[in-house]
């Protein structure tokens, strides 16, 4: 289904790449070779994005942009099948979660044509003390400049649409890196782009596995805006590389923890549960981790969760039957393995799972009442792997749903109004649903963390925002009445 070979998109002609296998994650087979780029490229590559923003020649109108977006949200509509099975080939994510994705993708770029259109500069009010008389002023949008943008694995498409999409609408030339487990979808969407109209050098495609060609692009002060996906400890790091000036937004994981009141359904609440942990095998960075259950009902929830669990089916992404495909990487299943095997030596117990399926798949998990010095209550297990704690009064819960250094998405399952509220004051969250798991997202609303969790408000309107800067003008004239 993949081509043959992945390679760079970019005008720039690469000699001599180096190249690396790219395997399926549920069966390890090579799907395609995959070329990267080499240092003497790097500087290269940036003067092409570099010249698409500052030669006029080159700029894209508005009226260009909006139609080569449209033509786009055609191809990938017409092509919708094609992405689908080549997310769930090359990222190992259900069939059936793949359309899902692909759906969200052609919505993305739907929005990022209204967030063009809605566009505008404002008035700044004038003539209102003797220093302003005789004044006018209003703002104008522009582009900030060109972006490096870094993606993750786990939404080989729609995370791409989220960096490249918004790019394009504020007219930003963009090089974007796709995670290497996961470059195939990306290459057929840029090309897809360049179909629809794009010029080739606008939005360059860079492959590599050398962090300090990575670091070439941070450093130069070609770029204006850094977007990055991935964790906590490589964004950060990379945030303070960057050159002076340069703007970031950077989305990393999370620890995310649900509260479930004593007055809750369970049964109605089971399946949004399962849904918010067990998503693409966990390998979400606001999957549930942590589900706080009031103690009168734990026992309950529990017995109805090992129940649901074994109705997932586990296995090969491709089929529509699919629940939970495989991990990213086969050395996935060794991390999350030792953190679940510490944790019950420490003495947690395990409900369910706590063991590898296959050689790339992993039994869905519970553990019960880790200890707070656990390595699993610290870290993002990002696995398919949920902790369940129980809890008396509605501080307990919200203390042991906080995190010191985590805060992204935070919930609580409740009928109580009052304890909604307390809870929407107090989970150290950027966002906090009432009645709905953490993994819930659409692509208009503001998604980000605080903390360790990130920097900065994703969401195509708000991406788009960040790529535009106010530019003023001020106008005297003595003809200007107010």
């Amino acid at each position: 289904m993949a081509r043959k070979i992945i390679k760079n998109i970019s005008p720039l002609e690469i000699k001599n790449p180096k190249q690396i296998d790219l395997l399926s994650p549920w069966n390890q087979k090579k799907i395609s070779k995959v070329e990267c780029i080499r240092k003497s490229d790097a500087k290269k590559i940036l003067k092409i994005a570099n010249d698409f923003f500052v030669n006029k020649n080159l700029h894209i109108s508005k009226k260009k942009r909006i139609d080569i977006l449209k033509k786009a949200i055609k191809l990938l509509t017409k092509n919708s099948k094609k992405f689908s099975d080549l997310i769930a080939l090359e990222g190992g994510k259900p069939l059936k979660d793949s359309k899902v994705e692909v759906a969200r993708a052609i919505n993305g770029l739907e929005l990022c044509i209204d967030a063009l259109k809605k566009c505008h500069g404002t008035e700044i009010p004038m003539s209102l003390n003797e220093a302003s008389s005789d004044k006018m002023a209003f703002t104008r949008k522009y582009p900030v400049g060109p972006v490096f943008a870094i993606s993750a694995f786990n939404h080989p498409l729609n995370l791409i649409v989220h960096q490249v999409g918004p790019a394009i609408a504020s007219g930003c030339p963009i090089i974007i890196k796709p995670a290497l487990d996961t470059p195939a979808t990306c290459y057929e969407f840029i090309n897809l782009l360049i179909e629809s109209g794009l010029p080739t050098g606008f939005c360059q495609m860079i492959n590599t596995d050398d962090h300090s060609i990575t670091e070439i692009f941070i450093k130069d002060d070609v770029i204006a805006f850094f977007s990055f996906i991935g964790s906590s400890k490589v964004g950060w790091k990379l945030k303070s590389k960057l050159s002076a000036g340069t703007k970031c937004a950077l989305e990393h994981g999370g620890i995310a923890s649900v509260i479930i009141d004593k007055d809750t359904n369970i049964k109605e609440v089971m399946p949004s549960i399962i849904r918010g942990a067990f998503y693409h095998a966990g390998q979400v960075c606001v999957s549930i981790q942590k589900v706080i259950v009031h103690e009168e009902i734990v026992d309950e929830f529990l017995s109805l969760m090992s129940q649901s669990i074994k109705k997932l089916k586990v296995g090969d992404p491709s089929k529509n039957t699919t629940d939970v495909g495989p991990l990213i990487r086969p050395g996935e299943l060794e991390r999350i393995h030792k953190l679940i095997q510490k944790s019950i030596k420490n003495g947690a117990e395990l409900v369910c799972g706590g063991k590898a399926k296959s050689k790339t798949t992993y039994e869905c998990t519970v553990i019960k009442n880790p200890k707070p010095n656990d390595e699993i209550n610290k870290v993002e297990i990002f696995g398919p792997v949920l902790c369940v704690y129980e809890y008396k009064g509605l501080e307990d819960a919200i203390e042991k749903a906080n995190h010191d250094l985590y805060a992204f998405q935070a919930s609580i399952f409740t009928n109580n109004l009052d304890s909604a509220m307390q809870s929407f004051e107090k989970l150290q969250a950027k966002s906090v649903f009432i009645n709905e798991q953490t993994a819930f997202r659409v692509d208009w609303m503001p998604f980000g963390g605080i903390k360790h969790s990130g920097e900065g408000v994703g969401g195509i309107d708000y991406t788009f925002s960040d790529l535009m800067y106010d530019k003023l003008l001020i106008i005297n004239s003595k003809k200007i009445t107010n």
